[in-house]
């Protein structure tokens, strides 16, 4: 047996016996790609086990995430502190090993991997935010930023549309350090994939624009040769197709389904020793395939050459070398508290009247230049959305210098790549749809709520206010959906000050994704008193208020926090007790310590009314069951925007009737 085969059958043993442990998991893909892994690691892969932080490293995205004992093994072979006892708490309540790889939990792992489709497109963002961050600060012969991203990805990342958006455009921005393995196995859990997947994927991505190869996934020398090939090949990224034997290694269950979703069973797994001519036992491995596949002494030593560099990068540019160090560390500028705040006082004190969309290009107009790391794009209607700011730069094939995608119509795609650039480090990214199009991208916003990481999706046209395009496109019952997220905040402002104030809190929350959420239509600005401004970041604060105890309580939100103010401002309402409540956010209202929210919904009133237009149901937790809710709990209709809202009932004397009627008043 050659070394490298016994360096791959390393994986192979390591994969089948944690999956036979657990009676659950994957074992087909680890043993069918583990001779790719242990080219790529040995012979490739720039990383240190014992900083799995470097800036840069190269990183390794599993996108067929449910082979993610590979990753587990090659992590624990090479050095990182992923132990044999990880291994075999494979899939177990709390470990490092869960079934599918989750950032997070295993040092080494650079993003939650499962869902099929979207590792290979958090790739392509790592892609993207690694030749943005070199052509910003790579100097003459300092390129401190200089790595490649490589991703192995299976027949099922291939069928899920979202490969498409995120390959198609990968091809069109010449991601040249994108290294893509796709494992061409035949087989998906339902059997042989030749039956539902004729597609040829080598000239699918060669009309892309992306270098492709074809060679045996369990020759070494082949897969060699086409990953220097692939590395030499800078303006395109590149797919090398390898095609693999799953379960390679199992005499009797290799290339078919029944190794692809569950364990080899134990006399299976016998065999298979027998068959790679393993002589040990379960979960051990011999002192010269470890010192053989151990990576520590040699990765420290490829960080301290790049740490080496970047000494000399500070000392010939220190102001570079300093705003590098901080973005990388994702530390906001010293002035960022100060200027951010300066920037909500001019807002409130130019008390325009726009749409919260004409606001948000506004914050970001004013935060962009603090932020250099702000990192934007839309999904094909940048001018509709507001997100092309007088700064932004697009990134093209020849133009890596760019702060801005253009994603195209493309909106899973582009939130999944913006969860790759956030991973990768440097930037914070925004990324912009109308609303009701969240739908099409709401795994990737669930799965950066999941891994707690800090995109900031941008929607706008908000509700039935966007009028003729109808139904369609008006956004009902997206908005509560989006609020169950776990993780997930999610603002839907009532004016210019509310905007500036939740673009601010997106910013500054670094530990999960928030959805700002914007009109179409113009909003009329709200007075408020510096305390107020300050308590819009709470979530949910007293907007108006009254003398005394309120009789009633009405909350809402964005658009309908005007139509409230002028109900309660009419003559009908004038002389009632009734307090306003603006809720930006109900997410971060609902984090508030209970005194602060007893303050501003004292658990004694309990005539409240809730206003928004969208579906009712996510508030009768604020209004409770004898509350009464302003909603709009069908699909919308063309027309135009006040047209509807008055047919639909969101109007002054809906408000007025919904007060006497919790009043008693005929």
């Amino acid at each position: 047996m050659s070394s490298r085969k016994m360096l791959a059958n390393a994986i192979r043993v390591l994969s089948m016996d944690a999956v036979q442990r657990a009676n659950s998991g994957h074992p087909g893909a680890p043993m069918g790609m583990a001779d790719i892994a242990e080219v790529l690691y040995n012979d490739f892969m720039r990383h240190n086990p014992a900083n799995p932080e470097w800036s840069d490293r190269d990183r390794f995205v599993m996108s067929n995430g449910h082979g993610s004992m590979l990753p587990y093994s090659v992590l624990h072979l090479t050095g990182y502190d992923v132990t044999i006892e990880d291994l075999k708490n494979f899939r177990q309540l709390h470990s490092k090993t869960p079934g599918h790889p989750e950032y997070g939990y295993a040092p080494g792992i650079e993003t939650t991997t499962g869902p099929l489709g979207q590792g290979i497109s958090n790739a392509v963002g790592m892609a993207i935010a690694e030749r943005a961050l070199a052509a910003e600060f790579n100097r003459d012969d300092f390129d401190i930023v200089d790595h490649f991203t490589y991703v192995f990805l299976g027949d099922g990342c291939m069928m899920e549309g979202i490969s498409h958006e995120s390959c198609s455009l990968a091809g069109t921005l010449g991601l040249g350090k994108l290294i893509a393995f796709w494992d061409d196995n035949g087989i998906s859990i339902d059997g042989k994939v030749e039956d539902w997947f004729l597609d040829d994927t080598p000239k699918r991505f060669e009309a892309y624009g992306w270098h492709v190869v074809e060679v045996d996934g369990h020759n070494a020398d082949e897969i060699k040769i086409a990953i220097e090939a692939a590395r030499a090949i800078t303006a395109k990224p590149s797919l090398i197709c390898c095609k693999t034997i799953i379960g390679f290694g199992s005499p009797n269950k290799a290339g078919g389904h029944a190794c692809h979703g569950a364990p080899l069973g134990e006399e299976e797994v016998a065999l298979a020793r027998i068959e790679l001519n393993w002589e040990h036992e379960p979960f051990v491995i011999p002192d010269q395939v470890y010192r053989s596949w151990d990576h520590r002494e040699r990765g420290q030593a490829q960080e301290d050459a790049w740490q080496q560099k970047f000494d000399g990068y500070r000392a010939e540019h220190p102001e570079l070398a300093a705003e590098f160090e901080r973005r990388i560390n994702r530390e906001l500028p010293e002035n960022w508290e100060q200027a951010s705040q300066a920037f909500i006082a001019e807002v409130d004190e130019t008390a325009e009247d726009k749409a919260t969309r004409q606001a948000s290009l506004a914050a970001i107009e004013a935060y962009s230049p603090l932020l250099p790391e702000l990192f934007g794009g839309s999904a094909d209607l940048g001018g509709s959305n507001g997100t092309e700011w007088s700064g932004y730069r697009p990134m093209r094939a020849e133009s890596p210098d760019a702060n801005y995608i253009n994603y195209g119509v493309r909106e899973f795609g582009m939130s999944a790549m913006m969860n790759g650039i956030v991973l990768h480090g440097g930037f914070i990214p925004f990324g912009a749809t109308f609303l009701v199009f969240s739908e099409y991208a709401r795994n990737a916003l669930r799965m950066a709520a999941l891994m707690k990481i800090q995109s900031i999706f941008v929607y706008t046209h908000d509700s039935i206010g966007l009028g003729e395009d109808g139904p369609t496109h008006q956004a009902v019952e997206q908005i509560p959906t989006l609020r169950m997220i776990p993780n997930m905040q999610v603002w839907r402002p009532c004016d210019t000050v509310e905007t500036a104030v939740c673009w601010k809190a997106a910013i500054e929350h670094r530990d999960g994704p928030s959805c700002l959420v914007f009109s179409r239509q113009g909003l009329k600005y709200q007075s408020r008193s510096p305390e107020q401004i300050d308590a819009i970041k709470r979530g949910g604060y007293i907007l108006r208020d009254c003398a005394g105890i309120p009789d009633v309580i009405i909350i809402a939100t964005g658009s309908e926090v005007e139509l409230v103010m002028a109900a309660c401002e009419s003559e009908a309402l004038e002389k009632q007790n009734i307090r306003v409540v603006s809720m930006p956010s109900t997410s971060v209202f609902d984090r508030q310590p209970q005194d602060y929210k007893d303050e501003v919904l004292p658990p004694g009133i309990s005539a409240r009314i809730a206003v928004e237009a969208a579906v009712t149901e996510g508030w009768y937790k604020y209004v409770g069951s004898d509350g009464i809710i302003i909603g709009i709990d069908t699909f919308g209709e063309s027309a135009p925007a006040k047209e509807l809202f008055a047919y639909f009932g969101f109007t002054v004397s809906k408000v007025v009737e919904a007060v006497n009627g919790l009043l008693g008043i005929d």
